[in-house]
């Protein structure tokens, strides 16, 4: 599984990603930077199959009405400390996981839940 983490999130995530054995960039990573374009994270998630990790409800948007992009991990927690956000994905990454490798496409996660969509 190769991720993509957008730019709102903490750097920390991506080195979570890593530290857990995946491929993962943040949007920091492109040539860009912070300033990629949501349509340009699209393109490149898309060419290298990445899972793009969000809290910008846009994604999920474009994903409805156009199918792109096609998988999401969609982080719906409100305001959250770094801390408690890592801890979210250290308690519950392995059903998220899960989730990818069955076919899911949007999974998001929340303070208290995991919800799949299609």
């Amino acid at each position: 599984m190769k991720f993509i983490i957008d730019a709102q999130l903490p750097l920390r995530l991506k080195k979570w990603f890593v530290k857990n054995g995946y491929d993962a960039l943040h949007a920091i990573d492109l040539p860009k930077k912070e300033f990629t374009p949501d349509m340009e994270i699209i393109a490149f998630a898309e060419k290298e199959s990445r899972i793009i990790v969000t809290k910008d409800s846009d994604f999920y948007k474009l994903h409805l009405i156009k199918g792109i992009p096609k998988k999401i991990l969609f982080i719906t927690t409100g305001n959250i400390i770094n801390k408690e956000l890592l801890n979210l994905f250290e308690l519950n990454f392995e059903i998220i996981k899960n989730h990818f490798l069955s076919g899911s496409n949007v999974v998001e996660i929340s303070n208290t839940s995991i919800i799949i969509h299609a």
